[in-house]
């Protein structure tokens, strides 16, 4: 799905404290009941019902039919909402722009903070691909009544933020991680290519070396990336190597790790005999060329709180997609089947991996609710940034600093709500005191 944030602008304290009561019902219940929203969000039954109806009609909740009581589902949209309440309240992303990359597993935006310096939000999307078919396949959830797509997308942006990371502070050439919540990652933009875009290089072999290199490097440091390959790596305008995308990334001590790095040795070799007619008899071998360790960050990646369950738990999700999607079976159809609500099994949203009793905890006024439930990674947040509290009034700057691949990102805030004109004006006459976030015009 497109992110659209125009809408958050409007939403009223009521509204978000209604969205966020719906994720922390979805921990226990697939369909989380009305009235349990309304107990956790802590409004009257009229009152809740208003901002169950407002969510519903905007795609950020959705009513699953066919159900013993009435209940509704947080939606993708829904849930990137809240991630950018909770990303706008840090100061880590003010404005949101052009998309500037899809995928399969991801949505990728240029945003921007106050000060107008532009940075990449990328959205992880796991599920996109069709429900029919992943139904008969999944039996990793079989056993497991508490395992959602929302769920496995949190875990795919905490793994390859917490990889970033560690790679980042170790000096491998990765974009600098900025912040984390829920399935979002925020870093740094990088003037690079992807390397599938490049048609011509001056010298093929220098390239082909240092990416073998750069493989090698991270077996020695104890890991393997998993998904190494032209669609991944960025080339800067110096010519030097950027890589990107973690979720599939994965130990030297894994089971299938000489798999997995035979396979990112024959991308890249692949890829160089098709698009550069190069081709090297010298290619690098876990057992031999990774044989000494200089460091184990796959240590370091587990101290930090990832877990060997989520981590299986992910690569049987990401397995499950690569099948899917070798084999073609309707990756165009899947978001609108989530997003519209339909109420089948395989589409309802389940909540977080663990197992609780159910919680009525109230959403209040001075909890930030766009924070509820959730169990973020260890985040690097922008040092001088104030935190955003909904009731200010930001004075909206310009346009960001331009960049040669995209529009400007613009101005998600607004202090004076003459100034925006809405088709068919659905905000006369509603409550006045707007909860003002974040909003895209594009």
């Amino acid at each position: 799905m497109k992110l659209d944030a125009r809408l958050l602008r409007y939403m009223s304290q009521e509204e978000f404290r209604v969205l966020t009561a719906t994720e922390m019902g979805s921990r226990n219940h697939e369909v989380v009941p009305t009235s349990l929203i309304a107990s956790i969000a802590g409004l009257r039954t009229g009152g809740a019902h208003k901002a169950i109806s407002e969510l519903a009609k905007n795609n950020l909740i959705a009513k699953v039919q066919n159900t013993k009581y009435d209940g509704y589902r947080l939606t993708y949209g829904g849930y990137d909402y809240l991630a950018l309440k909770s990303l706008s309240k840090r100061g880590t992303v003010y404005s949101v722009g052009n998309q500037i990359g899809v995928g399969k597993e991801s949505d990728i935006y240029i945003v921007a903070d106050e000060e107008g310096n532009q940075r990449v939000l990328k959205l992880h999307r796991l599920g996109r691909i069709s429900f029919r078919s992943v139904k008969s396949k999944r039996d990793y959830l079989k056993n497991r009544k508490t395992t959602s797509w929302l769920y496995l997308a949190r875990l795919a942006a905490a793994k390859e933020f917490t990889f970033m990371k560690v790679l980042h502070e170790h000096g491998f050439p990765v974009p600098q991680p900025i912040d984390c919540n829920r399935h979002c990652i925020v870093m740094s933009l990088i003037d690079a290519v992807p390397l599938y875009q490049v048609k011509e290089i001056g010298d093929a072999g220098k390239l082909y070396s240092t990416l073998m290199d750069l493989i090698v490097r991270l077996a020695r440091y104890g890991l393997i990336h998993g998904d190494f390959n032209e669609f991944n790596l960025l080339i800067a305008s110096n010519g030097d190597p950027i890589i990107i995308d973690f979720p599939q990334m994965v130990s030297t001590s894994h089971r299938n790790a000489e798999m997995y790095f035979n396979r990112d040795v024959e991308c890249i070799r692949t890829f160089f005999k098709r698009r550069f007619h190069y081709e090297s008899v010298l290619f690098p071998k876990l057992s031999v060329d990774a044989a000494t360790k200089e460091m184990q960050l796959d240590v370091v990646v587990a101290a930090s709180g990832f877990t060997r369950k989520e981590q299986e738990l992910l690569e049987q999700a990401q397995e499950l997609q690569d099948v899917e999607s070798q084999q073609g079976s309707g990756e165009e159809d899947s978001e609108s089947q989530v997003e519209e609500g339909s109420g089948s099994e395989e589409e309802a949203v389940i909540g977080e991996g663990e197992t609780a009793e159910p919680s009525l905890k109230s959403v209040t006024d001075s909890e930030d609710e766009g924070d509820a439930q959730e169990e973020n990674p260890e985040s690097v947040v922008v040092e001088g940034h104030e935190e955003l509290t909904p009731s200010e009034s930001i004075e909206p700057h310009t346009t960001a600093r331009s960049h040669t691949t995209t529009a400007p990102a613009r101005n998600v805030f607004s202090s004076s709500r003459a100034k925006v004109q809405v088709k068919g004006n659905r905000n006369k006459g509603r409550n006045k005191n707007k909860t003002k976030v974040t909003n895209a015009d594009f």
